[in-house]
């Protein structure tokens, strides 16, 4: 029994690693961009409520984003998504850990649940964002921020669901701050994206 533990823990700490390992902003291979770039990434994420997490997660894709309002908040709704999905995908293999409680199951079930909804939202913000015409500016950015908002109500339902006392603390740090951490970038993207919809207008 002691060892089917041991593995079990060992198990349970792999993935641990890995959700902290997630969010991590790497240089390595980051592209040369111009100072105008850069600057404008600076000057365009310290107007959201989060700003040092937004200049780190757009940085390496300064290149792409150049100085557009639109491709900042495109590029911002990337990020979000891709952070998303491989929270999603990493949850549902913890849920599947030995040793986690009922309830634990359960709200890491409920929340890939609300993931996948903000995946979607995200999605479709994104196919949105990147179809956006002049006569139909106005309708389709307002769908934008709908979803995008509704995007981060799902991750607040998440976040929400291991904030209770039964919840084991490895498990509710580990889970709760990555979560944490999709809600503040996905609130960082609106943020963008209402920017845009100002400059826009």
């Amino acid at each position: 029994m002691a060892s089917a533990f041991s593995y079990d823990s060992f198990g349970f700490l792999l993935i641990l690693v890995a959700f902290s390992s997630l969010i991590n902003i790497s240089s390595a291979g980051r592209q040369i961009a111009p100072k105008t770039s850069i600057e404008f990434i600076r000057t365009s994420c310290s107007s959201t409520t989060y700003p040092k997490l937004c200049y780190e997660s757009l940085l390496t894709q300064a290149s792409m984003i150049q100085t557009s309002p639109q491709l900042i908040a495109h590029v911002a709704l990337n990020v979000t998504l891709s952070t998303a999905k491989s929270t999603s995908a990493l949850m549902m293999k913890l849920a599947k850990s030995q040793g986690l409680k009922p309830t634990e199951v359960g709200a890491m079930q409920d929340c890939v649940e609300e993931l996948e909804d903000t995946i979607d939202e995200l999605r479709k913000s994104i196919s949105e964002m990147g179809q956006l015409k002049g006569s139909n500016f106005g309708l389709m950015i307002n769908d934008i921020q709908t979803w995008v908002s509704a995007a981060l109500t799902d991750e607040n339902t998440c976040a929400d669901g291991f904030g209770g006392k039964n919840m084991n603390g490895s498990v509710k740090t580990a889970v709760r701050s990555k979560i944490v951490t999709i809600a503040h970038l996905t609130s960082n993207a609106l943020a963008l994206v209402n920017s845009y919809a100002s400059f826009h207008g």
